[in-house]
């Protein structure tokens, strides 16, 4: 009796390492299926003739956007069923500031530690 009941505790603690790593191993797919596809779609957009500049949001569905197609800037309107081009701006009009490509990132504990502090006490 008591060694099946060793041997059923072995059998479940197996059972269970199993499902674990079973369980890091299709983490791990996810993630490197996940990076695989964001660096192709990356790199087919990188050498595209047509680059989305700015972005200004009317209401939910509505949209302004500044556009380059090849040396041509552009500023678009985009409603819920239609894109209709507004008017053809020249590049001294516009005004270009540098983005970081660098984003300012906080580990989770900061974060965390930052919610914790707005939240009011009762």
């Amino acid at each position: 009796m008591l060694l099946s009941v060793s041997s059923s505790r072995i059998e479940a603690f197996v059972q269970l390492i199993t499902l674990v790593i079973i369980f890091a191993l299709v983490l791990a797919m996810t993630y490197f299926a996940t990076r695989f596809v964001g660096n192709y779609k990356k790199e087919k957009m990188a050498g595209s003739n047509i680059s989305v500049l700015e972005t200004f949001r009317l209401s939910n569905s509505k949209y302004i956007q500044i556009i380059k197609m090849g040396s041509k800037f552009l500023a678009i309107a985009i409603c819920k069923d239609s894109v209709t081009v507004l008017c053809e701006l020249q590049e001294s009009d516009l005004e270009f500031t540098e983005v970081s490509t660098q984003v300012k990132s906080e580990n989770f504990k900061a974060v965390l530690d930052k919610f914790k502090k707005d939240k009011p006490k009762s």
